[in-house]
């Protein structure tokens, strides 16, 4: 693999000198041109020909040669440096692992706020050439969230990474990448250069576009450079974190390393649903005391929500927890994944079968010196880059568990119905035709393990239908794919998606079946008439919003697909074309807006600053575009309202589904407590 990436590192250099050489001989043939047409016949015409001309070749060297002069500057300002007088502990624990994994110590250790450990170093164009000094990085977030014989087995890892020569093909392809980014995309300044030239005379602004065109035969060739050498650089970093795995499983086991691999993704859901928690505490002025005591509370009352077992107090994922509702079929190997996925490199740590004895399983944050203190420094550090508008003021931590554990349940459906509406809505059948004499299912049976796949199986089959008509359609560039267990080529594609059509639409027709009984269900539970009418408006008031709302989707993707042009560079007179038609789907959408302001199902979602928004918009016939430039407070507008449209419109969407959930979790306890009375 190493092989591989050099190659195509030497290929792109090769590339990159022909086209040098070629733009340097058709410059000169320019000049020279341009020289043989000003003597020729000198005169007004023939000298601005003969200098546009000459313009055309330099244009093209200085296009190839531009990101010499583009400077790169490294963000450093969300780490913070420590050092061994700071954290001595935490140093004599890395040192040691050095010492196992016979590598140097880092050049400088950094800690970071999120849920992660990483090498870096300084990649510059002489990081090539010479030796570099490799620094680690811990995430707070992740020491947070494992023990220490983990955090060994991680560092041990992230060392492993550092004993690999091959990490030095990282700082070529780095700067190859460089250097192709400023070709393909970084050239807003050329571009005015360039355009400023053109206006100067219609002479030049021939050999402009002349220029233009030979630039986007250039940009052709590095687009596909760029593809190869990433491709080859991927493959190879992806044997890297394999190599690096057995490194961390001969010097810690690999169960440790299984275990923080598996719960990575509970840990960092866990501290993002705190920074979304505390996202919507701006407009209050409100920050958090320590972010990572509450990761933890997070991460264990989602633990326990999920049934997991808990070992050293920390919740156990397992690989049935990470893959339990994933029921694809489709197996596409991605050959832009600069990590192999934690199923495989479980599989590959698995075989070493490397077990230690005595683990060390304290919390590795206990390493720290002073644990709260460096979480409550990380966390105001983090909170620090966060403009308020008032005076501040931090959550208890007693204030945090009850609002957060509030707005779960708000958000979430009853744990009574086993997780079948989580991810799936009742589908639709016509109430009136419902025959509820017929004797019932248990309520267990509706709900059980079978009915519960048969969902997971459907939306499997959905997503795979999808993947394999952009496959069909050359959306992916694959030449194979394994699907159940069989290899097929990517113009079978299309053929196995016809087969999936029927497939789904029998699992779908069972599915509504048994939607049809949980409905018979519960209207069959309650004698009382007017929980039976009640029952029967709110499927019925469900049904009528859904397929209002698909039509309302649908309008939001053709105001999004006519909205793109925003965000492309666009010719002038497609620019004004463009918002034509934009006007003509954006008339709707305000439609859309003011409806919504006076419908009472999305009252509660409208706060005060949302309301403001839509009126604001709704205010002004806004014209987003003037004197060749776009005006970025009317794009704001805008696309704020678009935002909050969407959100409101699926809030929405949610409320009108959990009232009807909640209502039969009602009728439920409702016929539980009394059959209890009764018995």
């Amino acid at each position: 693999m190493t092989t591989k990436a050099i190659f195509s590192i030497a290929l792109f250099i090769l590339t990159y000198i022909i086209l040098l050489i070629l733009a340097i001989c058709l410059t000169i043939l320019c000049i020279a041109g341009a020289i043989a047409i000003i003597a020729a016949k000198p005169m007004f015409a023939t000298v601005a020909l003969g200098i546009g001309l000459g313009s055309l070749g330099l244009f093209i060297i200085a296009f190839l040669f531009k990101f010499i002069f583009k400077k790169h500057k490294i963000d450093r300002t969300h780490l913070t440096e420590i050092t061994k007088t700071d954290e001595p502990k935490l140093f004599q624990f890395i040192e040691e692992i050095t010492i196992e994994t016979e590598t140097h110590f880092p050049n400088k250790i950094y800690l970071s706020s999120d849920v992660n450990a990483c090498v870096f170093y300084d990649s510059s164009f002489w990081s090539m050439f010479f030796p570099i000094k490799k620094n680690l990085q811990i995430g707070l977030g992740l020491v947070n969230t494992i023990t220490e014989q983990e955090f060994k087995a991680i560092l041990a890892h992230e060392f492993g990474h550092f004993s690999q020569r091959s990490m030095k093909v990282g700082s070529y392809v780095y700067n190859v990448n460089q250097v192709i980014f400023n070709m393909l995309y970084d050239n807003e300044s050329f571009d005015k250069m360039i355009q400023k030239w053109a206006s100067t005379s219609g002479y030049f602004a021939i050999f402009v576009m002349l220029s233009l065109k030979i630039i986007k035969g250039i940009q052709w060739i590095l687009k596909k450079m760029y593809d190869y050498i990433n491709l080859n650089y991927l493959a190879l970093s992806r044997e890297m974190e394999f190599h690096a795995d057995e490194v961390a499983a001969n010097v810690a086991g690999y169960p440790p390393l299984k275990h923080s691999l598996l719960r990575m993704d509970l840990a960092d859901h866990s501290y993002n649903s705190v920074l979304n928690f505390y996202s919507e505490k701006i407009s209050e002025n409100i920050k958090s005391e320590n972010i990572y005591k509450e990761q933890s509370y997070v991460m264990s009352f989602l633990g326990k929500e999920s049934d997991l077992t808990f070992k050293n107090n920390l919740p156990e994922v397992t690989e049935l927890d990470l893959s339990k509702y994933n029921k694809s079929k489709l197996n596409i190997k991605d050959q832009w994944a600069s990590h192999p996925s934690v199923e495989e490199r479980i599989l590959n740590i698995e075989k070493t079968n490397i077990i230690k004895e005595n683990p060390n399983n304290i919390p590795a944050i206990l390493l720290f010196n002073n644990p709260e203190l460096i979480q409550t420094k990380l966390t105001e550090k983090l909170f620090s880059q966060i403009e308020y508008t008032d005076k501040i003021t931090s959550f208890k931590m007693d204030d945090f568990k009850s609002e957060y554990v509030d707005n779960y349940e708000k958000n979430s459906f009853n744990k009574i119905f086993n997780g079948y509406y989580d991810n799936k809505n009742p589908n639709y059948f016509d109430v009136d035709t419902i025959d509820t004499s017929q004797k019932s299912e248990t309520f267990e049976s509706l709900f059980d393990k079978e009915k519960i796949d048969m969902v997971y199986d459907f939306i499997a089959l959905e997503n795979d239908k999808n993947t394999l008509t952009d496959i069909s359609k050359n959306n992916f560039q694959i030449k194979t794919f394994d699907y159940d267990g069989q290899k097929f080529k990517a113009n079978e594609a299309q053929g196995i998606t016809t087969r999936l059509e029927e497939e789904i639409e029998n699992l779908k027709a069972k599915i509504t079946e048994n939607d049809i009984k949980i409905y018979s269900y519960f209207y069959q539970q309650t004698p009382n008439k007017d929980y039976r009418e009640a029952l029967n408006l709110k499927y019925r008031n469900f049904f009528k919003f859904d397929a209002a709302f698909n039509l309302k989707i649908e309008m939001y993707s053709n105001l999004l697909n006519a909205a793109h042009f925003f965000h492309v560079v666009t010719p002038l007179e497609q620019i004004k074309s463009n918002l034509t038609e934009f006007k003509k789907v954006e008339k709707e959408f305000k439609k859309e807006i003011s409806d919504v302001l006076h419908q009472e199902i999305y009252k509660p979602e409208l706060t005060e600053p949302i309301k403001e928004n839509f009126e604001k918009y709704l205010a002004e016939d806004w014209v987003y575009f003037s004197n060749q430039n776009y005006l970025d407070n009317e794009m704001e507008i805008l696309f704020t309202a678009m935002n909050d449209y969407n959100y409101v419109l699926s809030k929405g969407y949610f409320q009108t589904k959990k009232d009807l959930l909640n209502f039969k979790n009602k009728l439920f306890e409702n016929n539980h407590l009394l059959s209890n009375v009764v018995s």
